[in-house]
């Protein structure tokens, strides 16, 4: 049997960078939830935390619906 390692390294980097990049996405959300609630005590833009964080958790949530499309698929 014979190991294709290119592709086997191919197939971790992009897994790992996916990774990095739906979690940094999640944890912007959370900043934009919480930046929210600190704008909304001190009276600042509340609207456009809560919109970047809304669309933070809508791009996670179609990254986790095309990679369960990729799997069932």
């Amino acid at each position: 049997m014979k190991i294709d390692w290119e592709a086997l390294g191919s197939v971790f980097g992009v897994s790992l960078s996916a990774t990095v990049a739906l979690v940094a996405l999640f944890t912007l959300g959370l900043m934009g939830l919480s930046k929210h609630e600190a704008a909304t005590e001190q009276g600042g833009a509340a609207t456009l935390a809560r919109s970047g964080a809304y669309a933070c958790f809508a791009l996670c949530t179609a990254a986790v619906t095309y990679g369960i499309y990729l799997i069932v698929a």
